[in-house]
């Protein structure tokens, strides 16, 4: 609903004006009128109108002057001029406050209903643009952490694009950082993070990251200023500083590092490494502290987890750089046909030791190395008739773990267990152990022909998997645990057959066969005969 404030000196015409208008079928209130322009001005002062209708000339104080105030003062307010004058120089004043427009008495009702559409259709236009403004006001308002995040991103990997203006993005944003001061960049990144972020739930994600800012976000508050912020998934950095020339801001940092560390180990239950730049002293440098930082926490490739890493710790051999040469190939693929685990251990120790030293491109070199060597041992397996899909399975996962291992311990440690299997799978061959592997199995299916045997309960029987089994005795034998139980089933169905006193439907249920038609197409497929056939011919 609008308001309305008539103005005019003459009593009919406020009252003509107030009564004669149909006001509420265009959402308009009279909520109050004046004698003159001074108390027309008063009026507009108390109630503050969106419309305010008034005659020109009054006492006191005429409609062009009192208009020109209200224009000050209330610019949002929309004034029509009623008069009986057609003066040029009115029409003039009345152009100069901006009016809606100047309606001549007497007034013309259709002409009024003209104006007053106008006048409704340019004030909802304002009240929706406001509306906009406003809502777009509050969006602004709760996308500023993000307009934040993405500000520090960009100064900590761009720089400063237009440094004389950006004093009036961080005043916009709310931030504090001044142009000159003792400047570091942390990275703090979650250790084994493949196990322990991108396992959750997004929702969890969200709440793991929130807590993980907000413990470096008091922590930066109680020991030095700063901001923190999520860079990735399991990444976060903070950026730090304090006066230039202060003393002990390097003791704080290291302290704050520790904090950090400490707090999200024992209040979040996670492990985490730190890696701490080198000191700028201007805002632009940003960039080469984060470069730093970025780099050492890398290094826990080789440093290890959970510890707070900076560039003193990041010096490289590169006078002996790593190289994969021949003669190592063939002693580690002699190691492991051998299949004898020490000398193959050692081996690996005398790679890892290199590749230890050689800081600079360890973390490149280790997983092309890892590829290598699980190549190698599956070119052997093949060669020696032991692959399988089983095997195969494994090796796939291998490869997508050894991505995922953030530390040359742990890499290791995988290749370790794999090469390990494969020393074991290769003596299990030599010392004939499958062959006894081969004997329990066919000892199963001897003992239990006559029940709804399954190679899930074969394998069960002999603690080995459904996939191993089957692969195992087809390799081995020739044919598949199916056939051979059937051969086992047939075999007893000849003996039971040959003697009279057993009907053929309970032959058929001894040796496991709840379906005689079923049956009599498997002994024929085997024998040539059906059942009844067979038992004729021995007669």
């Amino acid at each position: 609903m609008y308001t309305l404030v008539i103005v005019d000196d003459e009593p009919h015409v406020r009252y003509g004006l107030r009564h004669y208008f149909r006001w509420s079928d265009f959402d308009i209130e009279v909520v109050d009128e004046a004698d003159d322009g001074l108390t027309g001005l008063q009026t507009v002062e108390r109630v503050k109108p969106d419309i305010v209708l008034t005659d020109v000339r009054m006492l006191h104080m005429d409609g062009i002057r009192m208009s020109t105030e209200i224009r000050d003062k209330y610019p949002h307010i929309k004034i029509v001029f009623v008069s009986g004058h057609d003066d040029a120089d009115y029409l003039k004043s009345a152009l100069q406050v901006n009016a809606i427009d100047y309606i001549f008495k007497p007034v013309n009702m259709q002409e009024l209903e003209t104006v007053v559409k106008r006048v409704t259709r340019e004030l909802e236009e304002e009240r929706r643009e406001r509306n906009l403004i406003a809502d777009m006001q509050v969006k602004l308002t709760q996308s500023m952490p993000l307009l934040r995040e993405k500000f520090l991103m960009s100064i900590i990997r761009d720089g400063v694009g237009q440094p004389l203006r950006i004093q009036d993005r961080l005043d916009f944003l709310g931030l504090k950082l001044p142009a000159e001061a003792s400047y570091w960049v942390i990275i703090v990144q979650i250790d084994d993070s493949a196990d322990v972020v991108e396992v959750r739930s997004e929702r969890d994600k969200q709440l793991l990251a929130y807590a993980v800012m907000n413990v470096c976000g008091e922590l930066i508050a109680r020991y030095m200023d700063g901001y923190a912020f999520e860079n990735r998934s399991g990444e976060y950095v903070g950026i730090v500083y304090g006066e230039h020339g202060q003393e002990g801001l390097e003791d704080q940092l290291f302290l704050l590092a520790e904090e950090i560390r400490d707090n999200l180990a024992r209040w979040l239950k996670i492990s985490v490494t730190i890696g701490v730049g080198e000191p700028v002293h201007k805002l632009t440098a940003l960039p080469l502290s984060y470069t730093q930082a970025r780099e050492a926490a890398d290094r826990k490739w080789y440093l290890g987890k959970n510890r707070i890493i900076t560039m003193d710790s990041l010096e490289t051999d590169e006078d002996s750089p790593y190289r994969f040469d021949m003669s190592q190939d063939e002693r580690f693929l002699s190691a492991l046909k051998a299949a004898e685990p020490e000398p193959l251990l050692r081996e690996l120790d005398v790679w890892f030791e290199r590749v230890a030293r050689n800081r600079k491109d360890g973390f490149h070199y280790g997983r092309i190395f890892s590829l290598e060597l699980i190549l190698m041992s599956n070119r052997l397996l093949l060669e020696l008739n032991i692959h399988d899909r089983e095997l195969e399975k494994k090796e796939t996962e291998l490869w997508s773990r050894i991505h995922k291992q953030e530390t040359i311990r742990d890499v290791r440690l995988l290749l370790e267990q794999h090469l390990l299997d494969v020393c074991k799978r290769i003596q299990e061959k030599r010392s004939g152990k499958a062959r006894n592997v081969i004997e329990r199995i066919r000892a199963v299916m001897e003992q239990r022909y006559a029940e709804n045997l399954t190679v899930t309960d074969v394998a069960a029987s002999v603690y080995l998997s459904s996939t191993y089994v089957s692969l195992l005795f087809k390799q081995e034998t020739g044919e598949t645990v199916y056939e051979y139980l059937t051969k086992v089933r047939i075999e007893k169905a000849k003996e039971m057959l040959a003697d009279p006193q057993y009907k053929f439907y309970e032959v058929c249920e001894a040796v496991g066969y709840s379906d005689p038609s079923h049956f009599s197409k498997i002994f024929k497929k085997y024998t040539g005969l059906t059942p009844s056939g067979y038992r004729d011919q021995l007669t």
